[in-house]
Formats: C-alpha cells, sequence, structure tokens
C-alpha cells in the first residue's frame, strides 16, 4: 500500500470532532490553545494559530474529555497539525477547563 493510500485509509477512520483543547508544554512555561478538528484513537488533527511553534513532544489537555494526552507531532501544514498519541494521563493538577 502506497503512503497516500495509507493517509487516505487511516483519514477515513477519524471521527470529526469539534473540542477544544490545549498544548502543555511545561507546567512553567506555556501553554497553546488548539482546536481538535478530528480524532482516532491513536491521534488527531489540531488547528493552531499558523504562527505558533509546536514542539515535537508535548501534553495535550482536552477538558470534554478529562484527559491529558502525550503526544508527538508528526506533521504540520500551515495552521493544521497531526499528532500521535503516544499516553495518557489525567487532567493537569494546575489546569483547569
Amino acid at each position: 500500500m502506497s503512503e497516500q493510500e495509507t493517509e487516505h485509509r487511516e483519514r477515513e477512520h477519524r471521527q470529526r470532532v469539534l473540542k477544544g483543547a490545549t498544548i502543555i508544554t511545561s507546567i512553567h512555561t506555556s501553554e497553546i490553545p488548539c482546536v481538535i478538528r478530528n480524532q482516532h484513537a491513536n491521534g488527531a488533527e489540531l488547528k493552531v494559530a499558523a504562527d505558533v511553534v509546536v514542539p515535537e513532544r508535548f501534553s495535550l489537555y482536552v477538558p470534554v474529555d478529562g484527559i491529558a494526552y502525550e503526544a508527538v507531532l508528526r506533521w504540520r501544514r500551515n495552521d493544521r497539525v497531526g499528532v500521535q498519541f503516544v499516553g495518557q494521563g489525567p487532567k493537569p493538577r494546575l489546569h483547569y477547563g
């Protein structure tokens, strides 16, 4: 299967959502607001400001789910970011939502 076919197949299984979320790079340094556009068990597509620097690894806190996903950046196109979930944890203690 070609890379394009694999990407198309993965997109078919993503559930379209519209959830507010926060990229947490460190408890002491920064939070980046974002929106989850679609999500599946292993990752998601996020919308962020086009000029924001997204780190290679971060926590993605989703208040509506009460979960902080450990995420790895997989791709970026303008204001869209693809991430892979590599773990999850509870709501961060110092963040609200």
